[in-house]
């Protein structure tokens, strides 16, 4: 299969590795904005930047220009940008008759809409779909076992990214419910932070496991008034991606509540990673979301008011440990 990955970040670039080294031999282009990078990489054979190290596979091309070119043949493009960059891109690929898929986890800032979202407003005819999942990219890039799932209301779609990337070393399963798998992927970066923070200050783990049980239960609300199922959020895109981000050394939104904690300000936490923290650009969007369906996300608000300076971290703790009882449903 011909296989086209936009942006070489981390994600672009692991997803883009873990293709070409597939057993079915596929031939895979990973593009390039910055034509520096991009020379680099193809000396190198590795992408310095974000995976030192790590060797590309024999079937990996790396190229910079006209995009347009590099995903002219392809039967498969994964978008592996920010969320910021989505709207352009699914602008530019609109006409594209080969299946469309993103890597990126959020709420577009401004709207408020999923990716699945913004692509039904400005390319309504691409057959396009999400992949997410509890996955860092450096283990991902080292073929060592993870399992994504492959997210579209198209049987089709979801069929040619589990072809297309189903391995030995990475699982790929369908769902066809693309809210739940994007709303989990989105709203997990929110509560790493808060996990991160919790981590920061010590409180123990008992604590971590509050906060992350009562942060699912904020997930699956938002998820099911959005038109999710609930036991999507039990899954891999919903649970599992939790446990990953919230607890895992390499989670760069986890990191942000570890630095917030250590007294850093915000822009220097975010300056010091190095890569982009999507739960420091989602957190509002995701909270506006919640708020216009009357949905209770008190976790999701403090992290908000956290991240715009209104509260200490110390203060964030004992808001949410100062909260009227309730019944756990």
């Amino acid at each position: 299969m011909k296989i086209t990955v936009i942006g070489a970040g981390a994600w672009g670039t692991a997803m883009a590795m873990s293709a070409a080294a597939h057993p079915a031999g596929h031939q895979v282009c990973l593009w390039a904005r910055d034509a520096v990078q991009a020379r680099e990489m193809h000396d190198s054979r590795q992408n310095m930047r974000y995976l030192p190290g790590l060797a590309f596979a024999p079937g990996l091309q790396v190229v910079q220009g006209d995009a347009l070119d590099a995903v002219a043949d392809a039967e498969l493009v994964i978008i592996g940008t920010p969320m910021a960059a989505l709207r352009e891109w699914l602008q530019r690929l609109q006409h594209l008759h080969a299946p469309v898929a993103w890597l990126c986890k959020g709420f577009e800032a401004g709207t408020g809409l999923m990716p699945h979202e913004v692509c039904a407003e400005v390319a309504p005819q691409l057959r396009c779909g999400a992949l997410s999942g509890p996955s860092f990219a450096q283990e991902v890039a080292r073929s060592q076992p993870s399992a994504l799932v492959a997210a579209s209301r198209d049987a089709g779609v979801r069929h040619t990214l589990v072809e297309a990337l189903h391995s030995p070393s990475l699982r790929v399963y369908g769902n066809d419910d693309i809210v739940g798998v994007e709303v989990g992927g989105a709203v997990k970066n929110v509560m790493a932070i808060a996990s991160g923070l919790c981590d920061g200050l010590e409180l123990g783990l008992n604590a971590r496991a509050a906060l992350l049980t009562r942060g699912l239960a904020e997930m699956t609300r938002l998820g099911v008034a959005l038109g999710a199922r609930a036991d999507t959020f039990m899954g891999l895109s919903g649970l599992g991606d939790l446990m990953l981000t919230a607890t895992g050394d390499l989670s760069r939104n986890r990191k942000v509540g570890l630095l917030l904690a250590s007294g850093m300000g915000l822009a220097q936490a975010v300056e010091s990673l190095g890569h982009v923290a999507e739960g420091v650009y989602s957190a509002r969007t995701v909270l506006a979301r919640a708020q216009a369906l009357g949905v209770d996300m008190p976790i999701a608000a403090t992290v908000v008011d956290l991240l715009d300076g209104k509260v200490a971290p110390a203060q964030a703790v004992h808001r949410l440990m100062e909260r009227d009882p309730k019944q756990e449903r």
